[in-house]
């Protein structure tokens, strides 16, 4: 009689500030004081590694945090400001030796040249584990902080006039992603000669301009940075609806969404794998993960209380994009398990309570995903392409070079 083995899971924690719940800072263990330091982060990435997590996401904006979608807030019981996500990601990557890092690059106020000479940097400097978040703003008060341009008001988000601002927005972000991925392969993986002896230490022949003409984007190049160790660091996206499922087609080789039943899972992975098909790339490897964010402790009546506490703290309900799981971590694995079955190929945690929730991911949830046969037992690769099972690329431009 045969029987077949469980697919593994990939899972990913997502770090933003002290927790994702907005009274998550308030807790004993969650070191405010700290949150400003490169401490504060190693540990927390540590935490995440000594859970043979295959990456953490980083978040970031270019507007302090708040609590309106799209305008600023006058709160003081929250917290404000961040670290630049990169730089932690670049600060932390030596300190850590198989966890991927992917930092979220706001791409609406930046440009590719630079973001993709940052993102190879990092793969040189975590020797191959750097990925990308890309996402976009639709905030005035974020587009005033540069003058270049001005961003129509969002009052109704399902409106026409909504649409065609978030969707002119994801074509930028589309465009923006193919500027930098065209930039990584600019260098060819043998540009490098440094031949002291013959004093040659580029083979200018290898150098690629990239002569990008887009709607968005004029970028010639070649890039300052080599190719990065893993030719093309993962690009990833969170997606909500049709618009940003189909930058997620085009362009990630990750996509979170936010499904909060196995239903919507399903109608979800199944949009996503028409748009990937449209968009030429159903040969591809494009994983889809199931955003959660999680209160985990021994019981769910702590679980809870706890939830409950941060709540009344806070002044309201804590409420999200993603679905909010609340229980022990066998409970949360029987949640995983069943997301899974309808095509989510991975899940990416946010921790309520950085403090308090991560090390339940790390110490709680892995044991309990690796009894069932759903997740490593040690790491298997040395980079995040190697993690989530992507072959190095090719080289466009040395490909085309041969045909």
């Amino acid at each position: 009689m045969s029987s077949t083995r469980p697919t593994p899971l990939h899972l990913a924690v997502a770090l933003d500030g002290t927790g994702w719940h907005p009274a998550s800072w308030r807790e004993p263990v969650a070191r405010p004081g700290d949150l400003f330091t490169a401490g504060y982060w190693a540990d927390l990435v540590a935490e995440a590694e000594r859970g043979l997590v295959d990456f953490v996401t980083i978040e970031d904006g270019l507007g302090l945090q708040s609590a309106h979608f799209l305008d600023p807030d006058e709160r003081t019981d929250q917290v404000r400001g961040r670290l630049d996500a990169v730089l932690i990601a670049s600060r932390v990557a030596p300190l850590t030796r198989h966890i991927g890092l992917v930092p979220t690059v706001v791409v609406t106020h930046t440009e590719p040249f630079h973001i993709s000479k940052a993102i190879a940097t990092l793969d040189y400097v975590s020797a191959g584990r750097a990925g990308l978040r890309v996402r976009i703003s639709a905030r005035p008060n974020e587009a005033a902080h540069f003058g270049r341009r001005t961003i129509g008001r969002i009052e109704a988000y399902d409106s026409p006039a909504a649409q065609e601002i978030v969707t002119e927005l994801f074509d930028e972000a589309a465009d923006y992603v193919e500027v930098v991925r065209r930039l990584w392969d600019s260098w060819e993986d043998e540009a490098e000669i440094r031949e002291a002896a013959t004093g040659r230490f580029i083979d200018r022949d290898k150098l690629h301009y990239i002569d990008f003409e887009g709607r968005h984007f004029s970028v010639k190049g070649p890039s300052i940075t080599p190719r990065p160790p893993q030719g093309q660091p993962p690009v990833t996206a969170l997606a909500h609806q049709t618009v940003p499922y189909r930058l997620v087609a085009r362009q990630a080789d990750i996509g979170y969404v936010t499904p909060h039943d196995a239903e919507q899972a399903r109608a979800i992975v199944a949009e996503i794998r028409a748009e990937q098909r449209a968009a030429g790339r159903a040969g591809d490897t494009l994983h889809v993960f199931g955003d959660l964010a999680v209160f985990l402790d021994d019981s769910p009546a702590k679980a809870r209380d706890r939830r409950e506490r941060l709540d009344a703290l806070a002044g309201e309900p804590y409420t999200g994009d993603a679905r909010i799981f609340t229980g022990t971590a066998e409970q949360l694995a029987d949640v995983l398990e069943e997301l899974a079955a309808e095509g989510l190929t991975g899940f990416r945690l946010r921790p309520a309570v950085a403090g308090h929730d991560l090390p339940r991911i790390s110490r709680d949830l892995v044991p309990e995903l690796q009894r069932r046969g759903r997740f490593r037992t040690a790491y298997e690769a040395d980079t995040l392409r190697g993690l989530l099972g992507l072959a190095r690329p090719a080289n466009r431009y040395a490909a085309a070079a041969i045909a």
